[in-house]
């Protein structure tokens, strides 16, 4: 079967190029919303999403989905300190491992109103737990015993009080910023401070969670078995890369609904606007496709024309789409992480992937739309065709 020519294709577009802007348009703004909401998911995800380390392990209450819900007395915490023999040593035969306290507070933010930010009392030993994934960007490490603090990146960015030198009052004590550190995952998004002192100044006596570095023959899924069932320290063992993982599903959920709604509410008028489009084509060229149809083209030719006509539609209403998009790559914006109910700041990430998905959509808004016109086209008869023109 001969088909029509590519270039009549092309030609009809630059003819109808109100029509075909009109399209154009309509679809780009259904994608940018798409890949809008894909870019912020990919964000979100690629903070936490294979950013932790399986050398390191996060003990919690059994049945807790996150430290927030979890906790331990003091006397457990202890135990768990000092007694698993799977935790990597130092030099002097302590285990590397930190009890921390995790809570948020309602703290204000730059540009108005407030939000939940975590504050995590940690350990010396959690510095040792993370290593090299963490450093001091600005000022200095508080000091063990002190009200200092330090606060993430993020933080520091976004929150009122947050620069090195300022004051920050918690609760009702004040802690005075020392410092600024930068690290992997969401940790940039919280506030450290000497685990004693934020205890008492948030009138708690619990750890929230145990980090541990493990040693390089542990065995993490008998360690995982042996807590389970513990009758002193019960508790759920997640390497940290496992822990990390857990925290997207939410939110990732929550913004692939709105995507996909958002979507397909506009993508149904975007469907109209290519249907009403080609069938405008279609009425202004029967004269052609009458022509087209005597002259030997087959009814499946003038159908797949007609049928790659609108996609093309799509696939230029992708691009654009993408285009109008690509600015917010890179941009920093903060949102609520319903695993924990605290604010977590992240970048839109426009990846390839975000990108070929939104074309795709976009191509498949063209088919969708241009079917029934092209099926009208394929089953007119020459005389009918050449009739109306």
């Amino acid at each position: 079967m001969a088909l029509v020519p590519l270039s009549y294709n092309y030609r009809s577009l630059i003819a109808r190029s109100g029509n075909t802007w009109l399209t154009v348009l309509s679809i780009a703004a259904t994608v940018a919303v798409l890949a809008g909401v894909l870019s912020l998911k990919a964000g979100f995800e690629e903070m936490f999403t294979g950013k932790g380390r399986d050398d390191m392990v996060i003990m919690l209450r059994p049945g807790a989905t996150s430290e927030g819900e979890s906790g331990f007395d003091r006397d457990r915490a202890q135990i768990a300190l000092k007694e698993i023999p799977e935790f990597a040593v130092d030099e002097t035969g302590k285990p590397i491992a930190s009890g921390e306290n995790y809570l948020a507070s309602l703290l204000k933010r730059l540009d108005g109103g407030e939000t939940n930010i975590p504050l995590r009392g940690v350990m010396q030993a959690t510095f040792q737990v993370h290593g090299d994934n963490f450093r001091i960007a600005e000022g200095r490490n508080f000091t063990p015993g002190t009200d200092e603090i330090i606060v993430g990146r993020a933080v520091s960015e976004r929150i009122q009080n947050a620069k090195v030198g300022d004051v920050l009052e918690i609760n009702v004590t004040p802690f005075r910023v020392v410092g600024v550190f930068e690290s992997t995952g969401a940790y940039t998004t919280e506030i450290w401070g000497d685990v004693d002192r934020l205890q008492a100044a948030l009138e708690t006596q619990h750890y929230s969670r145990i980090i541990a570095k493990l040693k390089p023959d542990a065995d993490v899924e008998a360690l995982k078995a042996r807590l389970a069932e513990d009758q002193r320290i019960p508790a759920k063992i997640l390497t940290e890369r496992e822990y990390l993982d857990s925290q997207t599903g939410a939110l990732s959920g929550l913004l692939i609904f709105i995507g996909t709604f958002l979507s397909l509410i506009m993508g149904v008028a975007a469907v109209f606007t290519g249907i009403n489009a080609m069938l405008s084509a279609i009425a202004s060229r029967t004269n052609e496709i009458g022509i087209l149809l005597a002259t030997g083209f087959r009814p499946g030719a003038i159908f797949f024309a007609f049928l790659l006509e609108a996609s093309l539609l799509g696939l230029l209403g992708g691009i654009v789409g993408v285009i109008l998009v690509l600015p917010l790559n890179g941009m920093q914006t903060g949102t609520t992480n319903f695993a924990t109910f605290t604010e977590v700041s992240f970048a839109f990430q426009t990846t390839p992937g975000t990108m070929l998905t939104a074309v795709i959509f976009a191509i498949a808004l063209g088919v969708v739309g241009g079917a029934w016109p092209a099926l009208r086209a394929a089953r007119m008869t020459p005389t009918q065709a050449l009739r109306r023109g």
